[in-house]
């Protein structure tokens, strides 16, 4: 039996942020990669994603507020 974890309910959608986006993302809250927290590299959420360290990933989730919030993290080696 395989079990695929990011189509499981509660794991949000992860995604690769490109360079031109992280650029803007670091340049809108004025902060650097090392400000912002990690994910390890071998993350079951992040698996399929094959990101290496130093990636930026970013972590959508449904928000009863606002609709979806947007969470930033950056690979780390496990």
């Amino acid at each position: 039996m395989s079990f695929t974890i990011t189509k499981h309910l509660l794991v949000p959608k992860h995604s690769k942020v490109s360079d031109a986006e992280k650029q803007k993302l670091f340049a809108a809250y004025a902060i650097t990669e090392k400000e912002l927290p990690k994910i390890l590299k071998d993350d079951p959420a992040i698996a399929a994603l094959e990101a290496e360290p130093g990636t930026v990933i970013k972590i959508e989730r449904n928000s009863p507020t606002a609709g979806v919030a947007f969470y930033y993290r950056v690979v780390a080696n496990g």
